[in-house]
């Protein structure tokens, strides 16, 4: 953590001499999980600084798409460190530290019988229906397909049989919408359209704190998927995105993401 701070603030120097309007916004886009926390703040920083914050959320990989196809970005905060790593391998930006972590959690509508110790054998049930979001376009989605190639090496046969009925409910651009307003989570549990789901700890939580009955589930040692978020100052970025970038890495920013749930301290530094 220390590491990839010393790493923003070199770059921060050698930016120093770029002049942004104190009125133009910095274009923070940002993992859809992240949607509470960095709206608080790039309130607070807005506060700080006087600089407005103009956010967009999605899934990181579309996310990613849209910088590679033009969009305008200032800062990129992903759900991984793959996608923003591509940008900077692409000469788009960098460097990439690990900003946050979140994990792995199961989301269960009240029905269902599950308990840590009986997680994989309930995702096997067939009678279970099975939500995830979708790999490639969001990195939830990648990180329950690596839950399923460890339940391969617990029990052969898991990983064919989580593949082919996982339900690819978010991320992904033929996942169905919710209504405008309304998260996404709350409302595919309302609607029903899956016993159980693989998402982050922290949209679990909140989900369960919107609708009752709701039960979060750890993931128990052998099956569970922690998850690194990297963050990228694009390379057309002003100052006002360095300072932005650091704010998010310094203990405020750090300490907004904790009280919603992401876990901090002791983060790599940055990626190769």
């Amino acid at each position: 953590m220390k590491e990839g701070l010393v790493w923003f603030l070199l770059c921060l120097v050698v930016a120093i001499h770029q002049r942004g309007s104190a009125e133009e916004p910095v274009r923070l886009y940002a993992a859809g999980s992240l949607r509470a926390a960095m709206t608080e703040i790039a309130r607070a920083f807005t506060a700080r600084y006087g600089v407005p914050v103009e956010t967009t959320f999605g899934p990181s990989g579309l996310l990613r798409q849209r910088i590679e196809g033009g969009k305008r970005a200032d800062v990129f905060a992903s759900a991984d460190m793959q996608h923003p790593t591509t940008l900077m391998h692409a000469g788009q930006g960098g460097p990439v530290p690990v900003f946050i972590r979140n994990r792995l959690c199961v989301l269960a509508q009240p029905h269902v019988v599950i308990s840590p110790e009986t997680v994989l054998e309930t995702l096997l049930r067939p009678d279970v229906r099975l939500g995830t979001s979708t790999p490639q376009a969001d990195p939830s989605g990648d990180y329950a397909w690596a839950l399923f190639r460890r339940a391969e090496r617990l029990r052969p046969g898991s990983y064919g049989v989580l593949d082919q009925k996982a339900l690819k409910l978010t991320g992904g651009p033929q996942a169905p919408q919710p209504p405008e307003g309304r998260s996404p989570y709350v409302w595919l549990v309302e609607t029903r359209q899956a016993d159980v789901f693989l998402t982050y700890c922290t949209n679990a939580v909140d989900t369960a704190r919107a609708v009752a009955g709701l039960q979060v589930v750890q993931l128990p040692a052998e099956l569970a998927v922690g998850a690194d978020y990297g963050l990228i100052v694009l390379q057309t970025a002003k100052l006002p995105a360095w300072q932005l970038a650091v704010f998010i890495l310094a203990p405020e920013g750090q300490q907004t993401l904790a009280q919603h749930g992401f876990l901090s301290g002791a983060l790599p530094s940055t990626a190769p």
